[in-house]
């Protein structure tokens, strides 16, 4: 013979561990924690497209100089000198630029990949490197990005 029970409880709602407002403003730090020690080549750039956090492989494969002397800089202007893939070496228009894997994670909100030659210096040689960025967002909007680098 079947048997059917009914059972009456209260519901269960489940509880924010932190308000909104606390991760918004946490977000990119906990990342700049996280890729300050991580042994893979990253990076985190804010908004504004300055250097948040970066691993000392990172500094190392792009010529960054040490992590504490890249964090709080623009990645542009001075920082990284990206050059086309010709045998002239030109510098990447702005428009080219624009596209760079961090760049466009966070100008589009989504994940972005490409390769980008990287000049040390003049005569230091440079590096191709395969980079894939990811937006970090907060709040609905897109406060960073998230770039792992692997020499080609």
């Amino acid at each position: 013979m079947p048997h059917v029970e009914l059972s009456l409880s209260e519901t269960f709602v489940p509880q924010s561990r932190h308000p909104l407002a606390q991760d918004q403003a946490e977000g990119i730090e906990r990342w700049g924690t996280t890729v300050a020690t991580a042994p893979e080549p990253c990076l985190v750039i804010d908004a504004e497209m300055r250097i948040s956090a970066a691993s000392v492989s990172c500094c190392e494969l792009l010529g960054l100089g040490t992590p504490a002397e890249a964090v709080g800089r623009p990645l542009l202007g001075g920082v990284l000198r990206l050059v086309d893939f010709t045998a002239a070496r030109s510098e990447l228009t702005e428009n080219e630029i624009d596209k760079i894997p961090p760049l466009l994670a966070l100008t589009s909100g989504r994940l972005a990949r490409g390769l980008l030659r990287v000049e040390w210096g003049a005569g230091e040689g440079d590096a191709t490197v395969d980079a894939i960025a990811t937006p970090l967002w907060a709040g609905g909007i897109v406060t960073g990005s998230l770039t792992f680098f692997s020499e080609v």
